[in-house]
């Protein structure tokens, strides 16, 4: 299992409900700007799961050589990397924002999942997990610059899974809605609309064994971007969304 932001608080929580269903691995491959911290997750499925794993550094914004993931191989790939950045009013004319948003999240990302996109083609089999955002259904005043970046990943998905399909590689795209992890940690989120981790883990791997194309984690959120993505322009964009 190759997994592309490990540290995630919702990678985490993937990989041990895999585990915790039985399913074993050769090696899980946790790719990581964090080795430290990673070290800690992968020493807990040693001790947990008797699962053997492998630290991957990748930092996005860095320069890396392709030739170092070379022997890294797998059916199964779970993508959590993400940079939720900072928002319209602190962050929109912040240029070093904003390009790390759109790096992490779209333009330094593809690249790399097409890297392991090719070797699953070439063995024709697999499943590619991503986390995308109900934040690239529309884009909103709020986090605009943040929804754009998903927005093209979530359509760059899309036209993978249908490129994919007649490979016999399955493309689950996930769009979590507000989730309560250390990357919205300190914003004022409605209890009723934010998943744990744990929670997104669950639904997740539902819509994994189901082969589901796109997965909302809380069903809510399929009818309220149904709802925000049919309000009539002239109407929306005098709205504080």
């Amino acid at each position: 299992m190759i997994v592309l932001g490990s540290n995630s608080d919702v990678a985490q929580a993937f990989v041990e409900k895999v585990l915790g269903e039985g399913e074993k691995f050769p090696k899980i491959y946790l790719f990581t700007s964090n080795t430290e911290t990673t070290q800690k997750f992968a020493k807990h499925l040693e001790v947990k799961y008797l699962q053997n794993s492998e630290i991957v550094f990748l930092d996005l914004m860095q320069e890396f050589n392709y030739s170092n993931f070379d022997h890294i191989s797998s059916p199964l790939l779970f993508c959590a990397a993400g940079y939720l950045g900072e928002g319209t009013d602190e962050g929109l004319y912040n240029l070093k924002n904003t390009e790390r948003i759109i790096d992490i999240n779209y333009a330094k990302l593809v690249p790399v999942l097409n890297y392991f996109v090719h070797k699953m083609e070439s063995r024709r089999g697999g499943t590619i997990i991503a986390l995308s955002s109900v934040a690239g259904d529309r884009g909103r005043q709020s986090n605009f610059i943040y929804g754009s970046a998903k927005a093209g990943f979530t359509a760059y998905l899309s036209g993978l899974r249908n490129y994919l399909f007649d490979k016999k590689v399955h493309v689950l795209t996930v769009k979590p809605g507000f989730m309560a992890t250390k990357m919205t940690e300190g914003l004022p989120l409605n209890p009723k609309l934010t998943a744990t981790p744990k929670q997104a883990a669950g639904s997740i791997y539902k819509a994994y064994k189901k082969r589901k194309n796109v997965a909302y984690v809380l069903p809510v959120w399929w009818l309220i971007m149904l709802i925000i993505k049919h309000i009539p322009e002239f109407i929306f964009k005098k709205l504080k969304l």
